[in-house]
């Protein structure tokens, strides 16, 4: 590797503060300076596009496509993502080399100090199908309005009255220094909330042995689980679903539900597994979509 190790991001605030967790993590791991590390800043279609919900748009690629590109073609090293935004299937021509420690998975809500203070028919700002459907489950009577944009544009927008209420990551919250705002709530959180992955090119050793260095076991498992998880239910990013993954007594114990888009229907299951078995995360996809209602099964292409 000539010259610093150069690594590819989004230039939203999170996504910096994420980027910076990383440099922070090479420079810990392998005794760098500050010099052996510049921070690129990419600009990717996600991030221009605010106006409206990111699956009327092409999913999960438009924060990942650019930094991909950039990747592939030598201008960086590695890829930080925020692992919830990284597509179920990758080019074979990338790997996630590794994972930060995972931080707080739940949501906060933004606006009211719980869902039943909400007043009746209040306005809760999200684009996304999981995090709707969980609304409505719990408030058939809410109405949910589509909001987009970085944590500032969000809360900047719920200030100027555009919703009553909104939900945002406990960890996006956290990383840019604002623990206290909004209150967690106790929803099933989306596939891989809370990981900040770092990826590489998968013909470039030396990179992939430096990453690979700095990456947390217990959370590439976990995250592993639930994103295969979400390759045997077939959903996309119309596809309300939930999971989480933790590390129990040295077995990975898998939650996950899938959703109606209104909240109508709700299907919950677990599984407890080896960490090596990559079939139990298939198995418990085919058990939530075998008692699911075909109206709720055919929003899914498993």
């Amino acid at each position: 590797m000539d010259g610093p190790l150069r690594i590819g991001t989004r230039g939203s605030p999170l996504a910096l503060a994420q980027a910076r967790m990383v440099a922070a993590a090479f420079r810990e791991t392998h005794g760098w300076g500050p010099e052996r590390i510049e921070i690129v800043p990419i600009t990717t279609s996600g991030d221009v596009i605010q106006d409206r919900p990111l699956a009327e748009l092409g999913g999960k690629a438009l924060w990942t496509k650019e930094l991909d590109r950039c990747l592939l073609d030598g201008r960086t090293h590695v890829s930080v993502h925020s692992m919830k935004d990284v597509e179920t299937w990758r080019p074979e021509t990338l790997t996630i080399a590794a994972m930060l420690p995972r931080a707080d998975t739940r949501d906060r809500l933004i606006g009211a100090e719980s869902l039943d203070a909400l007043p009746q028919g209040a306005r809760v700002g999200t684009s996304s199908p999981r995090r709707a459907a969980q609304l409505l489950a719990r408030r058939p009577d809410l109405a949910i309005v589509p909001i987009r944009g970085n944590v500032a544009t969000r809360l900047r927008k719920l200030e100027l009255g555009e919703a009553d209420a909104t939900l945002l990551a406990a960890a996006g919250l956290d990383r840019l220094g604002h623990p206290e705002i909004g209150v967690p709530l106790d929803f099933l959180s989306a596939p891989s909330q809370a990981a900040i992955g770092v990826e590489v090119r998968t013909d470039d050793a030396k990179i992939h042995a430096l990453a690979a260095a700095i990456g947390d076991a217990p959370t590439a498992l976990c995250v592993a689980a639930e994103r295969r998880l979400l390759e045997g239910l077939g959903g996309d990013c119309h596809s309300a679903v939930a999971a989480l993954a933790r590390m129990v007594d040295g077995e990975v114990v898998l939650r996950a539900e899938i959703l109606a888009t209104d909240g109508s229907e709700v299907v919950e299951g677990e599984a407890r597994f080896a960490p090596d078995d990559s079939e139990a995360p298939f198995a418990l996809a085919r058990e939530l979509l075998g008692r699911a209602s075909p109206a709720l099964r055919a929003l899914f292409t498993a």
